[in-house]
């Protein structure tokens, strides 16, 4: 599909709508449902002490509720072993719910992160991951288009951090990117021909 015909429908779709700050509060949660709820976003990203409220604020809802783990300090040092290891340890963990890796691609070398990518499908992980957004930059095209180069087509990429507008949302899914991470799904949506959010 060409990305300068999405209507907000369909890219909310690719988004989910996260809110990964430590200090979040139960209102803000059940703010960021209520907004996915209404416009539609594949999910909502929440830390882990907040799935269960989510699920609550979401019941009925097919918004699905996605979690973090070791986030966003998840440092691992170059041991493709134990690494590798840990990785298959946590998609067995998940009982064949989807699992997402997040490389914090700003911090690698190319041949690190298709490395890295290697040993994420190799696990049987579903996605591959651009950045926390904690560190020193977000998701860039390029490496959207190195991971999806690397993983291959039938493999889900998310590009997350600093993805605030329309138009990097844009160029990010025409990258490759089947999936988007950010807080700013509703300015997102705005920024589309007209300003229409349903």
């Amino acid at each position: 599909m060409n990305t300068t015909e999405f209507s907000a429908a369909q890219l909310a779709a690719y988004i989910d709508h996260a809110l990964l700050k430590p200090d979040a509060s139960a209102a803000q949660i059940e703010q960021l449902c209520v907004e996915a709820h209404e416009h539609r976003f594949f999910a909502v990203c929440v830390n882990g002490g907040w799935v269960a409220a989510a699920r609550h604020f979401l019941d009925g809802s097919d918004v699905k509720v996605v979690s973090t783990v070791g986030f966003p300090l998840g440092a691992m040092a170059g041991d493709d072993k134990y690494v590798f290891r840990e990785l298959c340890d946590v998609v067995e963990a998940a009982a064949e719910r989807p699992v997402k890796v997040i490389l914090e691609t700003c911090l690698l070398t190319d041949a690190e992160k298709v490395r890295a990518c290697s040993l994420i499908v190799d696990s049987g992980a579903q996605f591959v991951k651009t950045s926390t957004g904690f560190s020193t930059a977000g998701a860039t095209v390029a490496d959207v288009k190195l991971l999806r180069a690397t993983v291959g087509e039938k493999f889900g990429v998310k590009a997350s951090g600093g993805i605030r507008d329309t138009a990097t949302a844009l160029a990010m899914i025409a990258a490759g990117a089947t999936r988007l991470g950010t807080s700013s799904g509703l300015a997102i949506l705005k920024g589309l021909a007209g300003g229409e959010t349903h």
